[in-house]
């Protein structure tokens, strides 16, 4: 039966998909195409992304009310993005080859989660409570050091960081989705491999040791994973936040399975599909450009507030 609802999700995908790319299609039709394709791409890789690292991470941390973003990579991306604008200038970052952009993004993100992942769980992971709070408070330290920075751009140049920290679908570089598909794809597949281990992880430390399973060493490549998926999908179009949150929720409603080698598909789908029906919602009904990240964002976070309250009840 849980079989079955994948299934169902994918065959949702591919025809939300379908119906993107062919609504009121009109001539040129192979212009049009080719850049609904573009967008297409994009918000398969961000949603499929998101939604298996925020299943990888909740199971790591053992909280399905936290995302990875709450160790700061949407604020080390400002971050980032604020520090190229003030070194470069406006032209100079309007100027960088679209890949070597993409690449460097992921790589000091992907390089930082690790880096903070492994100082911080030095004596196993039981230190992940310690780690999420680093993460917190890093990512108020860079936020914070990013809006210092931008008080000393001039306003084009403020204007241009505001751009690029936002994460939109109609500004995505083509030339950087066969380097994140790949990325991602190979990220996905390794957590699917990993599937069999996260399943006994998600028993908690204890258990999961008595059963002879190698704990630390499976979280840290869980978190690997999801330093890569997130970084990937951040660099590609920008922060969010809650994406991942509604994904893995609305997974688990429709797969309520344990199983990672179901759950992980489920997740990336479901994140797919939210973005795909978004995108088609928002701008071919409504006729808007840039609505989807807030209202993403806007839901993720009263999907946050219902769950914390729910849980308070109980």
């Amino acid at each position: 039966m849980a079989d079955r609802r994948v299934l169902m999700l994918t065959g949702g995908l591919l025809v939300a998909a379908l119906v993107f790319l062919t609504w009121q299609l009109r001539e040129p039709v192979g212009f049009i195409l080719s850049l609904r394709a573009g967008k297409l791409v994009a918000l398969i890789l961000v949603g499929a992304a998101t939604g298996a690292a925020t299943v990888l991470f909740q199971t790591v941390i053992g909280n399905r009310l936290l995302t990875p973003g709450i160790v700061g990579f949407d604020a080390l991306f400002i971050f980032l993005q604020t520090m190229l604008v003030l070194v470069l200038g406006g032209i100079g970052f309007s100027q960088l080859h679209p890949n070597l952009s993409f690449l460097g993004e992921a790589a000091l993100m992907t390089g930082a989660a690790l880096l903070l992942f492994q100082l911080l769980l030095r004596r196993g992971a039981q230190d992940i409570a310690r780690m999420v709070l680093t993460g917190i408070v890093l990512g108020l330290l860079f936020r914070g050091l990013a809006e210092f920075a931008q008080r000393m751009l001039e306003p084009s140049q403020f204007s241009i960081v505001q751009y690029a920290t936002f994460a939109s679908f109609n500004s995505v570089e083509t030339a950087n989705l066969g380097l994140a598909g790949v990325v991602i794809a190979l990220a996905i597949l390794a957590a699917l491999r990993l599937a069999p281990a996260l399943d006994v992880a998600a028993l908690g430390r204890p258990v999961a040791r008595g059963l002879g399973l190698g704990y630390d060493r499976v979280v840290m490549q869980a978190l690997a994973l999801v330093a890569v998926l997130v970084a990937a999908a951040t660099a590609l179009v920008g922060p969010m936040t809650f994406l991942g949150l509604i994904a893995a929720s609305l997974a688990r409603e429709v797969v309520p399975e344990s199983r990672h080698a179901l759950l992980l598909p489920a997740a990336s789908v479901t994140g797919a599909i939210i973005l795909v029906a978004g995108q088609f919602l928002f701008e071919r009904l409504m006729g808007q450009q840039s609505a989807l990240g807030v209202i993403v964002e806007f839901l993720g976070g009263l999907l946050f507030l219902a769950l914390v309250l729910g849980r308070r009840r109980l």
